[in-house]
């Protein structure tokens, strides 16, 4: 199909090409040869009479029109995708849909286990892939690379539709046989000791570390870590705190060797949402996914009372 003499299908290449910027890679993820690929770039160059793609060294660098054309032609890849995707209607046990959840590793340890189980019983022909989180990564949705975010609210997007999800406490987390355990936190042991805290691989901060900004609370950092699952088993047999989401400390509680202590000064709720892009809310079955990670959050949380 063309319009105003372009074919629509080099758009798809076009989309390819600037997010890899790699001929022989954009060819292996539109399965076509390195040939076929290359012969795409040279007729968009001719449509356009612009290089869009411009080889620096061993890398290839975009051209400012195709950076002008980079957003705009996402914006109408996802819109299609959207539309291919959606159907009228949507039967969870014949579906063999591949679903892409952007999550912390905090999610993963949490609320993502009891939903898999139930996708499991009630899907067991969709594929669920839990990607990580990143900095800005509502980006993620926008590039149509997720189809939903499970981030804190603070994070999300005020350009796509979100649902609450969840509230957390954050609390500190002590080793159970040190000093910290034994009596309630002061600020002046708060600061005064160590800190073991979860830093985003590529950049940013975490919602404890923002509020501990916001609050006025210039912690000692001793150690860091990717993980958030790590932060209880890394200040076991130290003198060491860490900012920890009450739930998933509690679900620790039972590997020993640590104690949750409140902070020295009221933190507010970790609020959780659960984010897509504006352009699939009508998708009957991400709507039906959703629900059941609402299902999978709640069982979560029923499932800790007993520790509570």
């Amino acid at each position: 199909m063309r319009f105003k003499n372009l074919d629509l299908n080099l758009l798809v290449a076009l989309d390819t090409l600037i997010r890899v910027r790699n001929v022989s890679r954009a060819a292996e993820e539109m399965f076509i040869t390195q040939s076929a690929m290359s012969n795409a770039l040279g007729r968009l160059r001719d449509y356009f009479d612009d290089p869009l793609l411009i080889q620096v060294g061993r890398t290839m660098e975009l051209s400012p029109l195709a950076v002008s054309l980079e957003q705009p032609l996402r914006d109408i890849i996802v819109r299609i995708e959207a539309a291919v995707v959606s159907t009228p209607s949507f039967v969870p046990e014949e579906s063999t849909r591949s679903i892409n959840l952007i999550v912390s590793d905090y999610s993963l340890h949490t609320v993502m286990p009891p939903f898999l189980k139930i996708m499991t019983e009630q899907a067991p022909g969709m594929q669920v892939n839990f990607k990580p989180q990143q900095n800005y990564p509502h980006l993620l949705l926008e590039r149509g690379e997720a189809d939903l975010l499970v981030a804190p609210t603070v994070f999300c997007s005020p350009s796509h539709p979100a649902e609450h999800l969840l509230d957390d406490q954050i609390c500190c987390v002590v080793d159970a046989d040190g000093p910290l355990a034994l009596m309630p936190m002061t600020e002046a042991a708060f600061l005064a000791a160590g800190h073991v805290v979860m830093q985003p691989p590529n950049g940013g901060e975490s919602f404890a570390q923002r509020i501990c900004s916001q609050l006025g609370l210039q912690i000692r950092v001793d150690a860091s870590t990717y993980s958030f699952a790590s932060l209880p088993l890394l200040i076991r047999g130290t003198t060491r705190i860490a900012l920890v989401q009450r739930t998933l400390a509690l679900s620790m509680l039972n590997l020993g060797g640590i104690a949750i202590v409140e902070p020295p000064l009221p933190f507010p709720p970790l609020e959780q949402s659960l984010q897509w892009h504006s352009y699939r809310t009508r998708d009957p079955g991400l709507a039906w996914v959703r629900a059941q990670i609402h299902k999978g959050a709640a069982m979560f949380r029923s499932s800790l009372k007993e520790f509570d």
